[in-house]
């Protein structure tokens, strides 16, 4: 079925991409450029009216995307049980309503409701997409600092990645000081996990963690955003390019959100009044 005709609005609903405008700042120089951002986008899978689960996606292929699922967490046994799928879209999201056999239904209400949670899967245990998307609170705007502390901070969790530089298979976190001195660093498999475990070693030590800044090897995901603005942080940094939701959840946090840190380059995607920089 194609998706419902609905008008595009609301901080949960994209396209797949889009092109956005962005501060690139390399060394001490800075320019005005844009890109294409990937997008996510929350995903409900409904079944016969009851919610499933929510999950982050790409808005294609999404009736693939619910027999897929639905096939492959044993859901239902065949595609006969799959009796209709209809893509509907509102402001918040999209729903895939999915209307399956009555066998399915049957076994799907006396399983537990126990979907292997993935490693770092950030969505574990919603049901719908309200919960999904949390809109983070706004932060202060206490926070400015020069690009070279950017630098700094990229190049000390760097050394601090012990455990990845034996595996190459683990995400890292850190806490910097304005100055870029890391000074909180933490690896799991999982990029939310390795956050998390950051945001807890400053609540254990009693650092403000308004007092600096956070650096991510991941991409920075709207959920990454959300878990920083809720610790009250003013600049999340990540190495890879951000998502259109992330950069949207930033904004309405009041957060700097920087992409692309690697060396002495690095994109800022709002919030550029942190970074003091002559040429912006």
């Amino acid at each position: 079925m194609p998706i419902a005709d609905k008008p595009l609005s609301g901080i949960g609903y994209a396209g797949a991409w889009a092109r956005r405008e962005f501060i690139r700042v390399a060394g001490g120089t800075a320019s005005h450029e844009s890109a294409s951002i990937a997008d996510e986008v929350p995903i409900a899978l409904v079944y016969n009216g009851r919610p499933h689960v929510v999950m982050m996606g790409t808005p294609l292929d999404l009736e693939d995307l619910a027999f897929g699922f639905t096939r492959t967490e044993g859901i239902a046994e065949a595609n006969g049980d799959i009796e209709r799928v209809d893509v509907v879209r509102a402001s918040h999201g999209i729903e895939l309503q999915i209307q399956i056999s009555a066998r399915s239904a049957l076994r799907l209400a006396e399983r537990s409701r126990a979907l292997v949670a993935r490693t770092g899967c950030g969505l574990c245990g919603i049901e719908t997409i309200n919960d999904a998307l949390r809109v983070p609170p706004q932060v202060a705007h206490d926070l400015s600092l020069p690009p070279s502390a950017l630098w700094r901070a990229s190049g000390e969790l760097t050394h601090k990645q012990t455990l990845n530089a034996d595996t190459n298979a683990v995400h890292a976190a850190a806490w910097a000081s304005c100055d870029g001195a890391v000074a909180i660093a933490r690896e799991d498999v999982g990029r939310h996990n390795a956050l998390d475990k950051t945001l807890g070693a400053l609540e254990r030590s009693g650092v403000s963690p308004a007092a600096g800044f956070l650096v991510v090897t991941s991409r920075a995901s709207y959920e990454m955003v959300q878990k920083a603005a809720s610790a009250g942080v003013e600049l999340l940094a990540a190495v890879s390019r951000p998502t259109g939701l992330a950069i949207r959840f930033a904004e309405a946090a009041g957060m700097t959100l920087v992409g692309l840190l690697r060396g002495t380059t690095a994109n800022v995607y709002c919030g550029q009044e942190r970074v003091i920089m002559s040429d912006l």
